[in-house]
């Protein structure tokens, strides 16, 4: 059933378990890193009970309610009544709720609510995916209080999020948890090569770059990435080893300019794994270790001049600025401050 997805072979076999004992959870809650496949999986459960054609109990995966199952038109992210409502598939028993910006609606909460007591309409049971369900508020989280305290018994919610923490105790306390771990990186390469047509050398740096979340890795445009990095390896090689205080002013510029402004947190991240590449390399020389590996030679290099930069200082920087982001302070005036700091000129 599960074939198709990579990695948390242990989530796996617990939900094989309980689709073989008939004993899925009415309220689950996935929880784990972003991109790592969690509303994949509750999919996958969702098709064990609405395929017409299944295989030792198994989703088939190319029958007609299987194939409907996980097609969904969402709506535009600035239409709020939209958002108001569960989304359902192509398949009238597979809905699910996201949020409107930053927060999910209580009123798309409480459609579920009502549409939970539907008996299903083709399957078994019907299912409801809650995505980013860290993002309800108070009155959110009430309302589905009331749903998960007695869920009809043909009907399964799950929860999705990467913040399991900042859901009220009494929803966590009503649902079977099961965490999900990052995904092995040579696992994500040898997906991206066979599923998406990575190159090799492509497929490893994404790989690397994804921090175990598939999502992610499949996101990543490595050409353009290469690019940004190729500017934040400007930064670190003048701040070892010239200290033109100039040519740093001038990266900062072109990190702000109209064409690259909303790049500037990735920027950042970019800046600031090579600065821990180098930062490793320059304790244990271990190129296992690093991300960028195929700037090994040029981020040896840098570790072998680097001699008293402060690099641990230079990466909390960096995090100081990243939270200060969100009280909207001069991204320029700040990346001036940051680069001059770093070299200490």
């Amino acid at each position: 059933m599960f074939n198709r997805l990579i990695g948390n072979e242990s989530v796996k076999a617990a939900l094989q378990r309980f689709i073989s004992n008939a004993r899925v959870p009415n309220a689950m809650l996935f929880a784990g890193d972003d991109g790592v496949g969690k509303r994949q999986f509750a999919l996958e459960i969702a098709k064990a009970f609405i395929c017409s054609e299944p295989v030792d109990g198994d989703a088939c995966d190319v029958c007609a309610a299987c194939r409907r199952a996980d097609v969904f038109v969402f709506p535009k992210p600035d239409d709020k009544d939209a958002h108001k409502l569960v989304i359902f598939s192509e398949h009238a028993d597979v809905g699910t709720v996201i949020p409107y910006n930053r927060n999910i609606l209580v009123d798309a909460v409480r459609h579920l609510e009502s549409e939970a007591n539907f008996r299903p309409f083709e399957a078994k049971a019907r299912f409801f995916i809650l995505d980013d369900a860290d993002k309800m508020n108070d009155a959110a989280s009430n309302a589905l209080l009331k749903t998960l305290e007695e869920p009809p018994a043909t009907t399964h919610i799950f929860l999705i999020t990467s913040r399991p923490d900042s859901l009220l105790p009494t929803i966590r306390s009503r649902c079977q948890t099961l965490r999900f771990a990052p995904i092995e990186a040579d696992e994500i390469e040898k997906f991206l090569i066979e599923e998406r047509a990575f190159s090799f050398d492509e497929a490893r740096l994404a790989a690397r770059l994804s921090r175990g979340s598939i999502g992610r890795a499949v996101s990543i445009n490595v050409e353009q990435f290469r690019a940004r990095r190729e500017r934040m390896l400007g930064v670190i090689t003048n701040v070892i080893e010239t200290r033109d205080r100039g040519a740093l002013l001038r990266i900062a510029e072109e990190i702000n300019d109209a064409k690259n402004k909303d790049s500037f947190e990735e920027n950042l991240d970019i800046l600031q794994s090579l600065i821990h590449d180098v930062w490793t390399l320059s304790i244990i020389s271990d190129e296992s270790r690093i991300v960028n590996t195929d700037l090994t030679d040029k981020l040896t290099r840098l570790a072998e001049d680097s001699g008293p930069a402060d690099m641990p200082a230079w990466i909390a920087e960096i995090d100081t600025m990243r939270e200060n982001l969100a009280v909207n302070i001069n991204r320029k005036i700040a990346a001036d401050a940051l680069f001059v700091t770093m070299a200490g000129v």
